[in-house]
């Protein structure tokens, strides 16, 4: 015996009902509340929305050269919307106030020049917030800085290479004893 999903009664048959747009197992009294779903929709959807071992199948005896290509255990990373943003650099907060301080400003004073709340310069300089894109475009210009990673030398670092090619933890981690 099963419970209805909308009352909680105990029901032999449920019958499978779309309510508010959930698919809920309820018992007959509580069919009212919903319109049926039939079976037949029940099946194309799954078939709609298969695995991607199934997929995978079908798709692959029709046109094998493609989907050996992307499955193939291909060492290239699919292109995201992440490749094309700048990353925001480590040390931004020093970069901001050694900019400031350089132009012999306050936080205030730089606040009214960039038309925000001194509290945010204050935030910023102590890096306990990162910058907005707006706040921090005004920020690079009217400081002429920037404050995107810039091919540092993290980065050389961990593209150039030991004679394997790839790094383990143990190569980067320094412990503390």
């Amino acid at each position: 015996m099963v419970q209805c999903e909308m009352c909680g009664a105990d029901t032999q048959s449920p019958t499978t009902v779309k309510i508010e747009g959930a698919e809920l197992d309820v018992c007959s009294e509580c069919t009212d509340f919903g319109t049926e779903v039939r079976q037949a929709s029940s099946s194309s959807a799954t078939s709609k929305y298969s695995t991607s071992s199934e997929s995978g199948t079908a798709s692959g005896s029709s046109s094998s050269s493609t989907g050996s290509g992307q499955a193939g255990g291909s060492t290239r990373r699919r292109r995201d919307m992440f490749d094309e943003m700048e990353e925001l650099a480590a040390d931004y907060d020093q970069r901001i106030r050694e900019a400031r301080e350089s132009r012999s400003l306050s936080q205030e004073e730089l606040a009214k020049q960039l038309n925000e709340k001194a509290s945010l310069i204050r935030k910023l300089e102590r890096g306990d917030m990162l910058p907005s894109d707006e706040v921090q475009r005004k920020l690079e210009r009217s400081l002429e800085i920037s404050l995107v990673e810039g091919g540092s030398s993290e980065e050389t670092e961990w593209e150039g290479g030991s004679s394997t090619g790839s790094y383990t933890l143990g190569d980067v981690v320094t412990r503390k004893d």
